[in-house]
């Protein structure tokens, strides 16, 4: 069995969950091949950046293909300057490629680069501006003509600012320095045990699980039908993480305080097909056994207060024992399990 843990690969695999990047913007996919993936109103392929390293710039070529950016700067960019602007008119004549030759320039395949470089070439007011002026003009070019993104590594900093930038509203206006206050502030560590209850899509209750790094025991309070973890696939923990998570709907939150709910664990595989004789002996079976199962959720309470309890509340919590989709099997969760814990809420109005 792997150790928990992320890892110290730096190379992108396919089904990796990645952070795309270019210039402000930031969005999170997962890594499939011949998958399009539609980043700031353009289509890509990421099938070039697997077995690539994570931190990459690539340039995207034609057919929405990805080459990785060469960091070489073109030896025929003029490095001469004026003394100022004064004499440069704004005309619009100063350009001696037409929107057409541009055009061409992009059917033909030349690459942002090369066309950034063409500009700067057919340019007559270019070395007569400050130098100032011309980074200004060539970042503003390249910004045009030229499409790169970055491949990032997901990370609690990175998701953070990527969903303040994009839906803030998703996770309740949570700003990244904010958040890492709160996981200082928590001493979330590994070894922890952890109750968290937020509405920020599984942004916090990823950035516990970061922290922790695979080892303590983390408990999910959700309400509805259950929980919502889309911020937390975006990490994309191995699944030895999830086997420490645990999840308790806040429904059943005062069955367990009173010790009326039955903790069952639910098996990966379940057998359905059973004979007559052996749901009878298993219905049996549950109810002698049911009373044990609650008495290991008390402290103080009597074998007979169990026993007169309302049969519709001795029910299973559901999830309670399942921890994830992404392996089998549980643990039950007791209340000593529960209660002693650190716990983080974040809950939007």
């Amino acid at each position: 069995m792997a150790e928990p843990g992320l890892g110290c690969g730096q190379l992108i695999s396919e089904g990796d969950y990645v952070v795309l990047k270019r210039e402000d913007v930031f969005k999170a996919v997962q890594v499939q091949r011949r998958k399009k993936v539609i980043f700031e109103k353009q289509w890509i392929f990421l099938d070039n950046a697997i077995g690539k390293n994570y931190g990459t710039m690539f340039e995207i070529t034609g057919g929405g293909n990805l080459q990785p950016k060469s960091n070489i700067v073109a030896s025929a960019e003029p490095k001469e300057a004026g003394a100022d602007n004064r004499n440069i008119v704004d005309d619009g004549k100063s350009q001696k490629l037409t929107r057409e030759d541009i055009e061409a320039l992009k059917e033909k395949g030349i690459k942002g680069q090369e066309i950034v470089q063409q500009l700067i070439e057919n340019s007559t007011t270019f070395r007569d501006k400050t130098e100032f002026a011309q980074e200004k003009y060539i970042k503003k070019k390249k910004k045009k003509y030229e499409a790169n993104i970055t491949i990032l590594k997901p990370s609690t900093r990175i998701l953070a600012i990527m969903y303040y930038a994009r839906e803030p509203g998703k996770i309740c206006q949570l700003r990244y320095d904010t958040l890492a206050q709160m996981l200082t502030l928590g001493n979330i560590r590994a070894g922890s045990k952890v109750i968290v209850m937020e509405t920020c899509t599984g942004l916090v209750l990823g950035s516990v699980m970061e922290r922790m790094g695979g080892y303590g025991s983390v408990i999910q309070m959700y309400s509805g039908s259950g929980p919502n973890r889309a911020a937390t696939d975006c990490f994309g923990f191995p699944r030895s993480f999830y086997e420490q998570l645990y999840e308790f709907p806040l429904d059943k939150l005062e069955a367990l305080v009173a010790g009326t709910y039955t903790s069952k664990v639910i098996p990966g595989e379940v057998n359905t097909e059973k004979t007559a004789e052996e749901s009878s002996r298993s219905d049996n079976e549950k109810q002698d056994a049911a009373p044990e199962v609650v008495g290991d959720c008390l402290a103080e309470e009597s074998e007979e207060s169990m026993d007169t309890s309302p049969p519709e509340k001795k029910e299973a919590v559901k999830g309670c024992g399942e921890v994830s989709k992404n392996h089998k099997g549980g643990q039950n969760l007791d209340k000593v399990q529960l209660f002693h814990t650190v716990g983080i809420s974040v809950l939007g109005g």
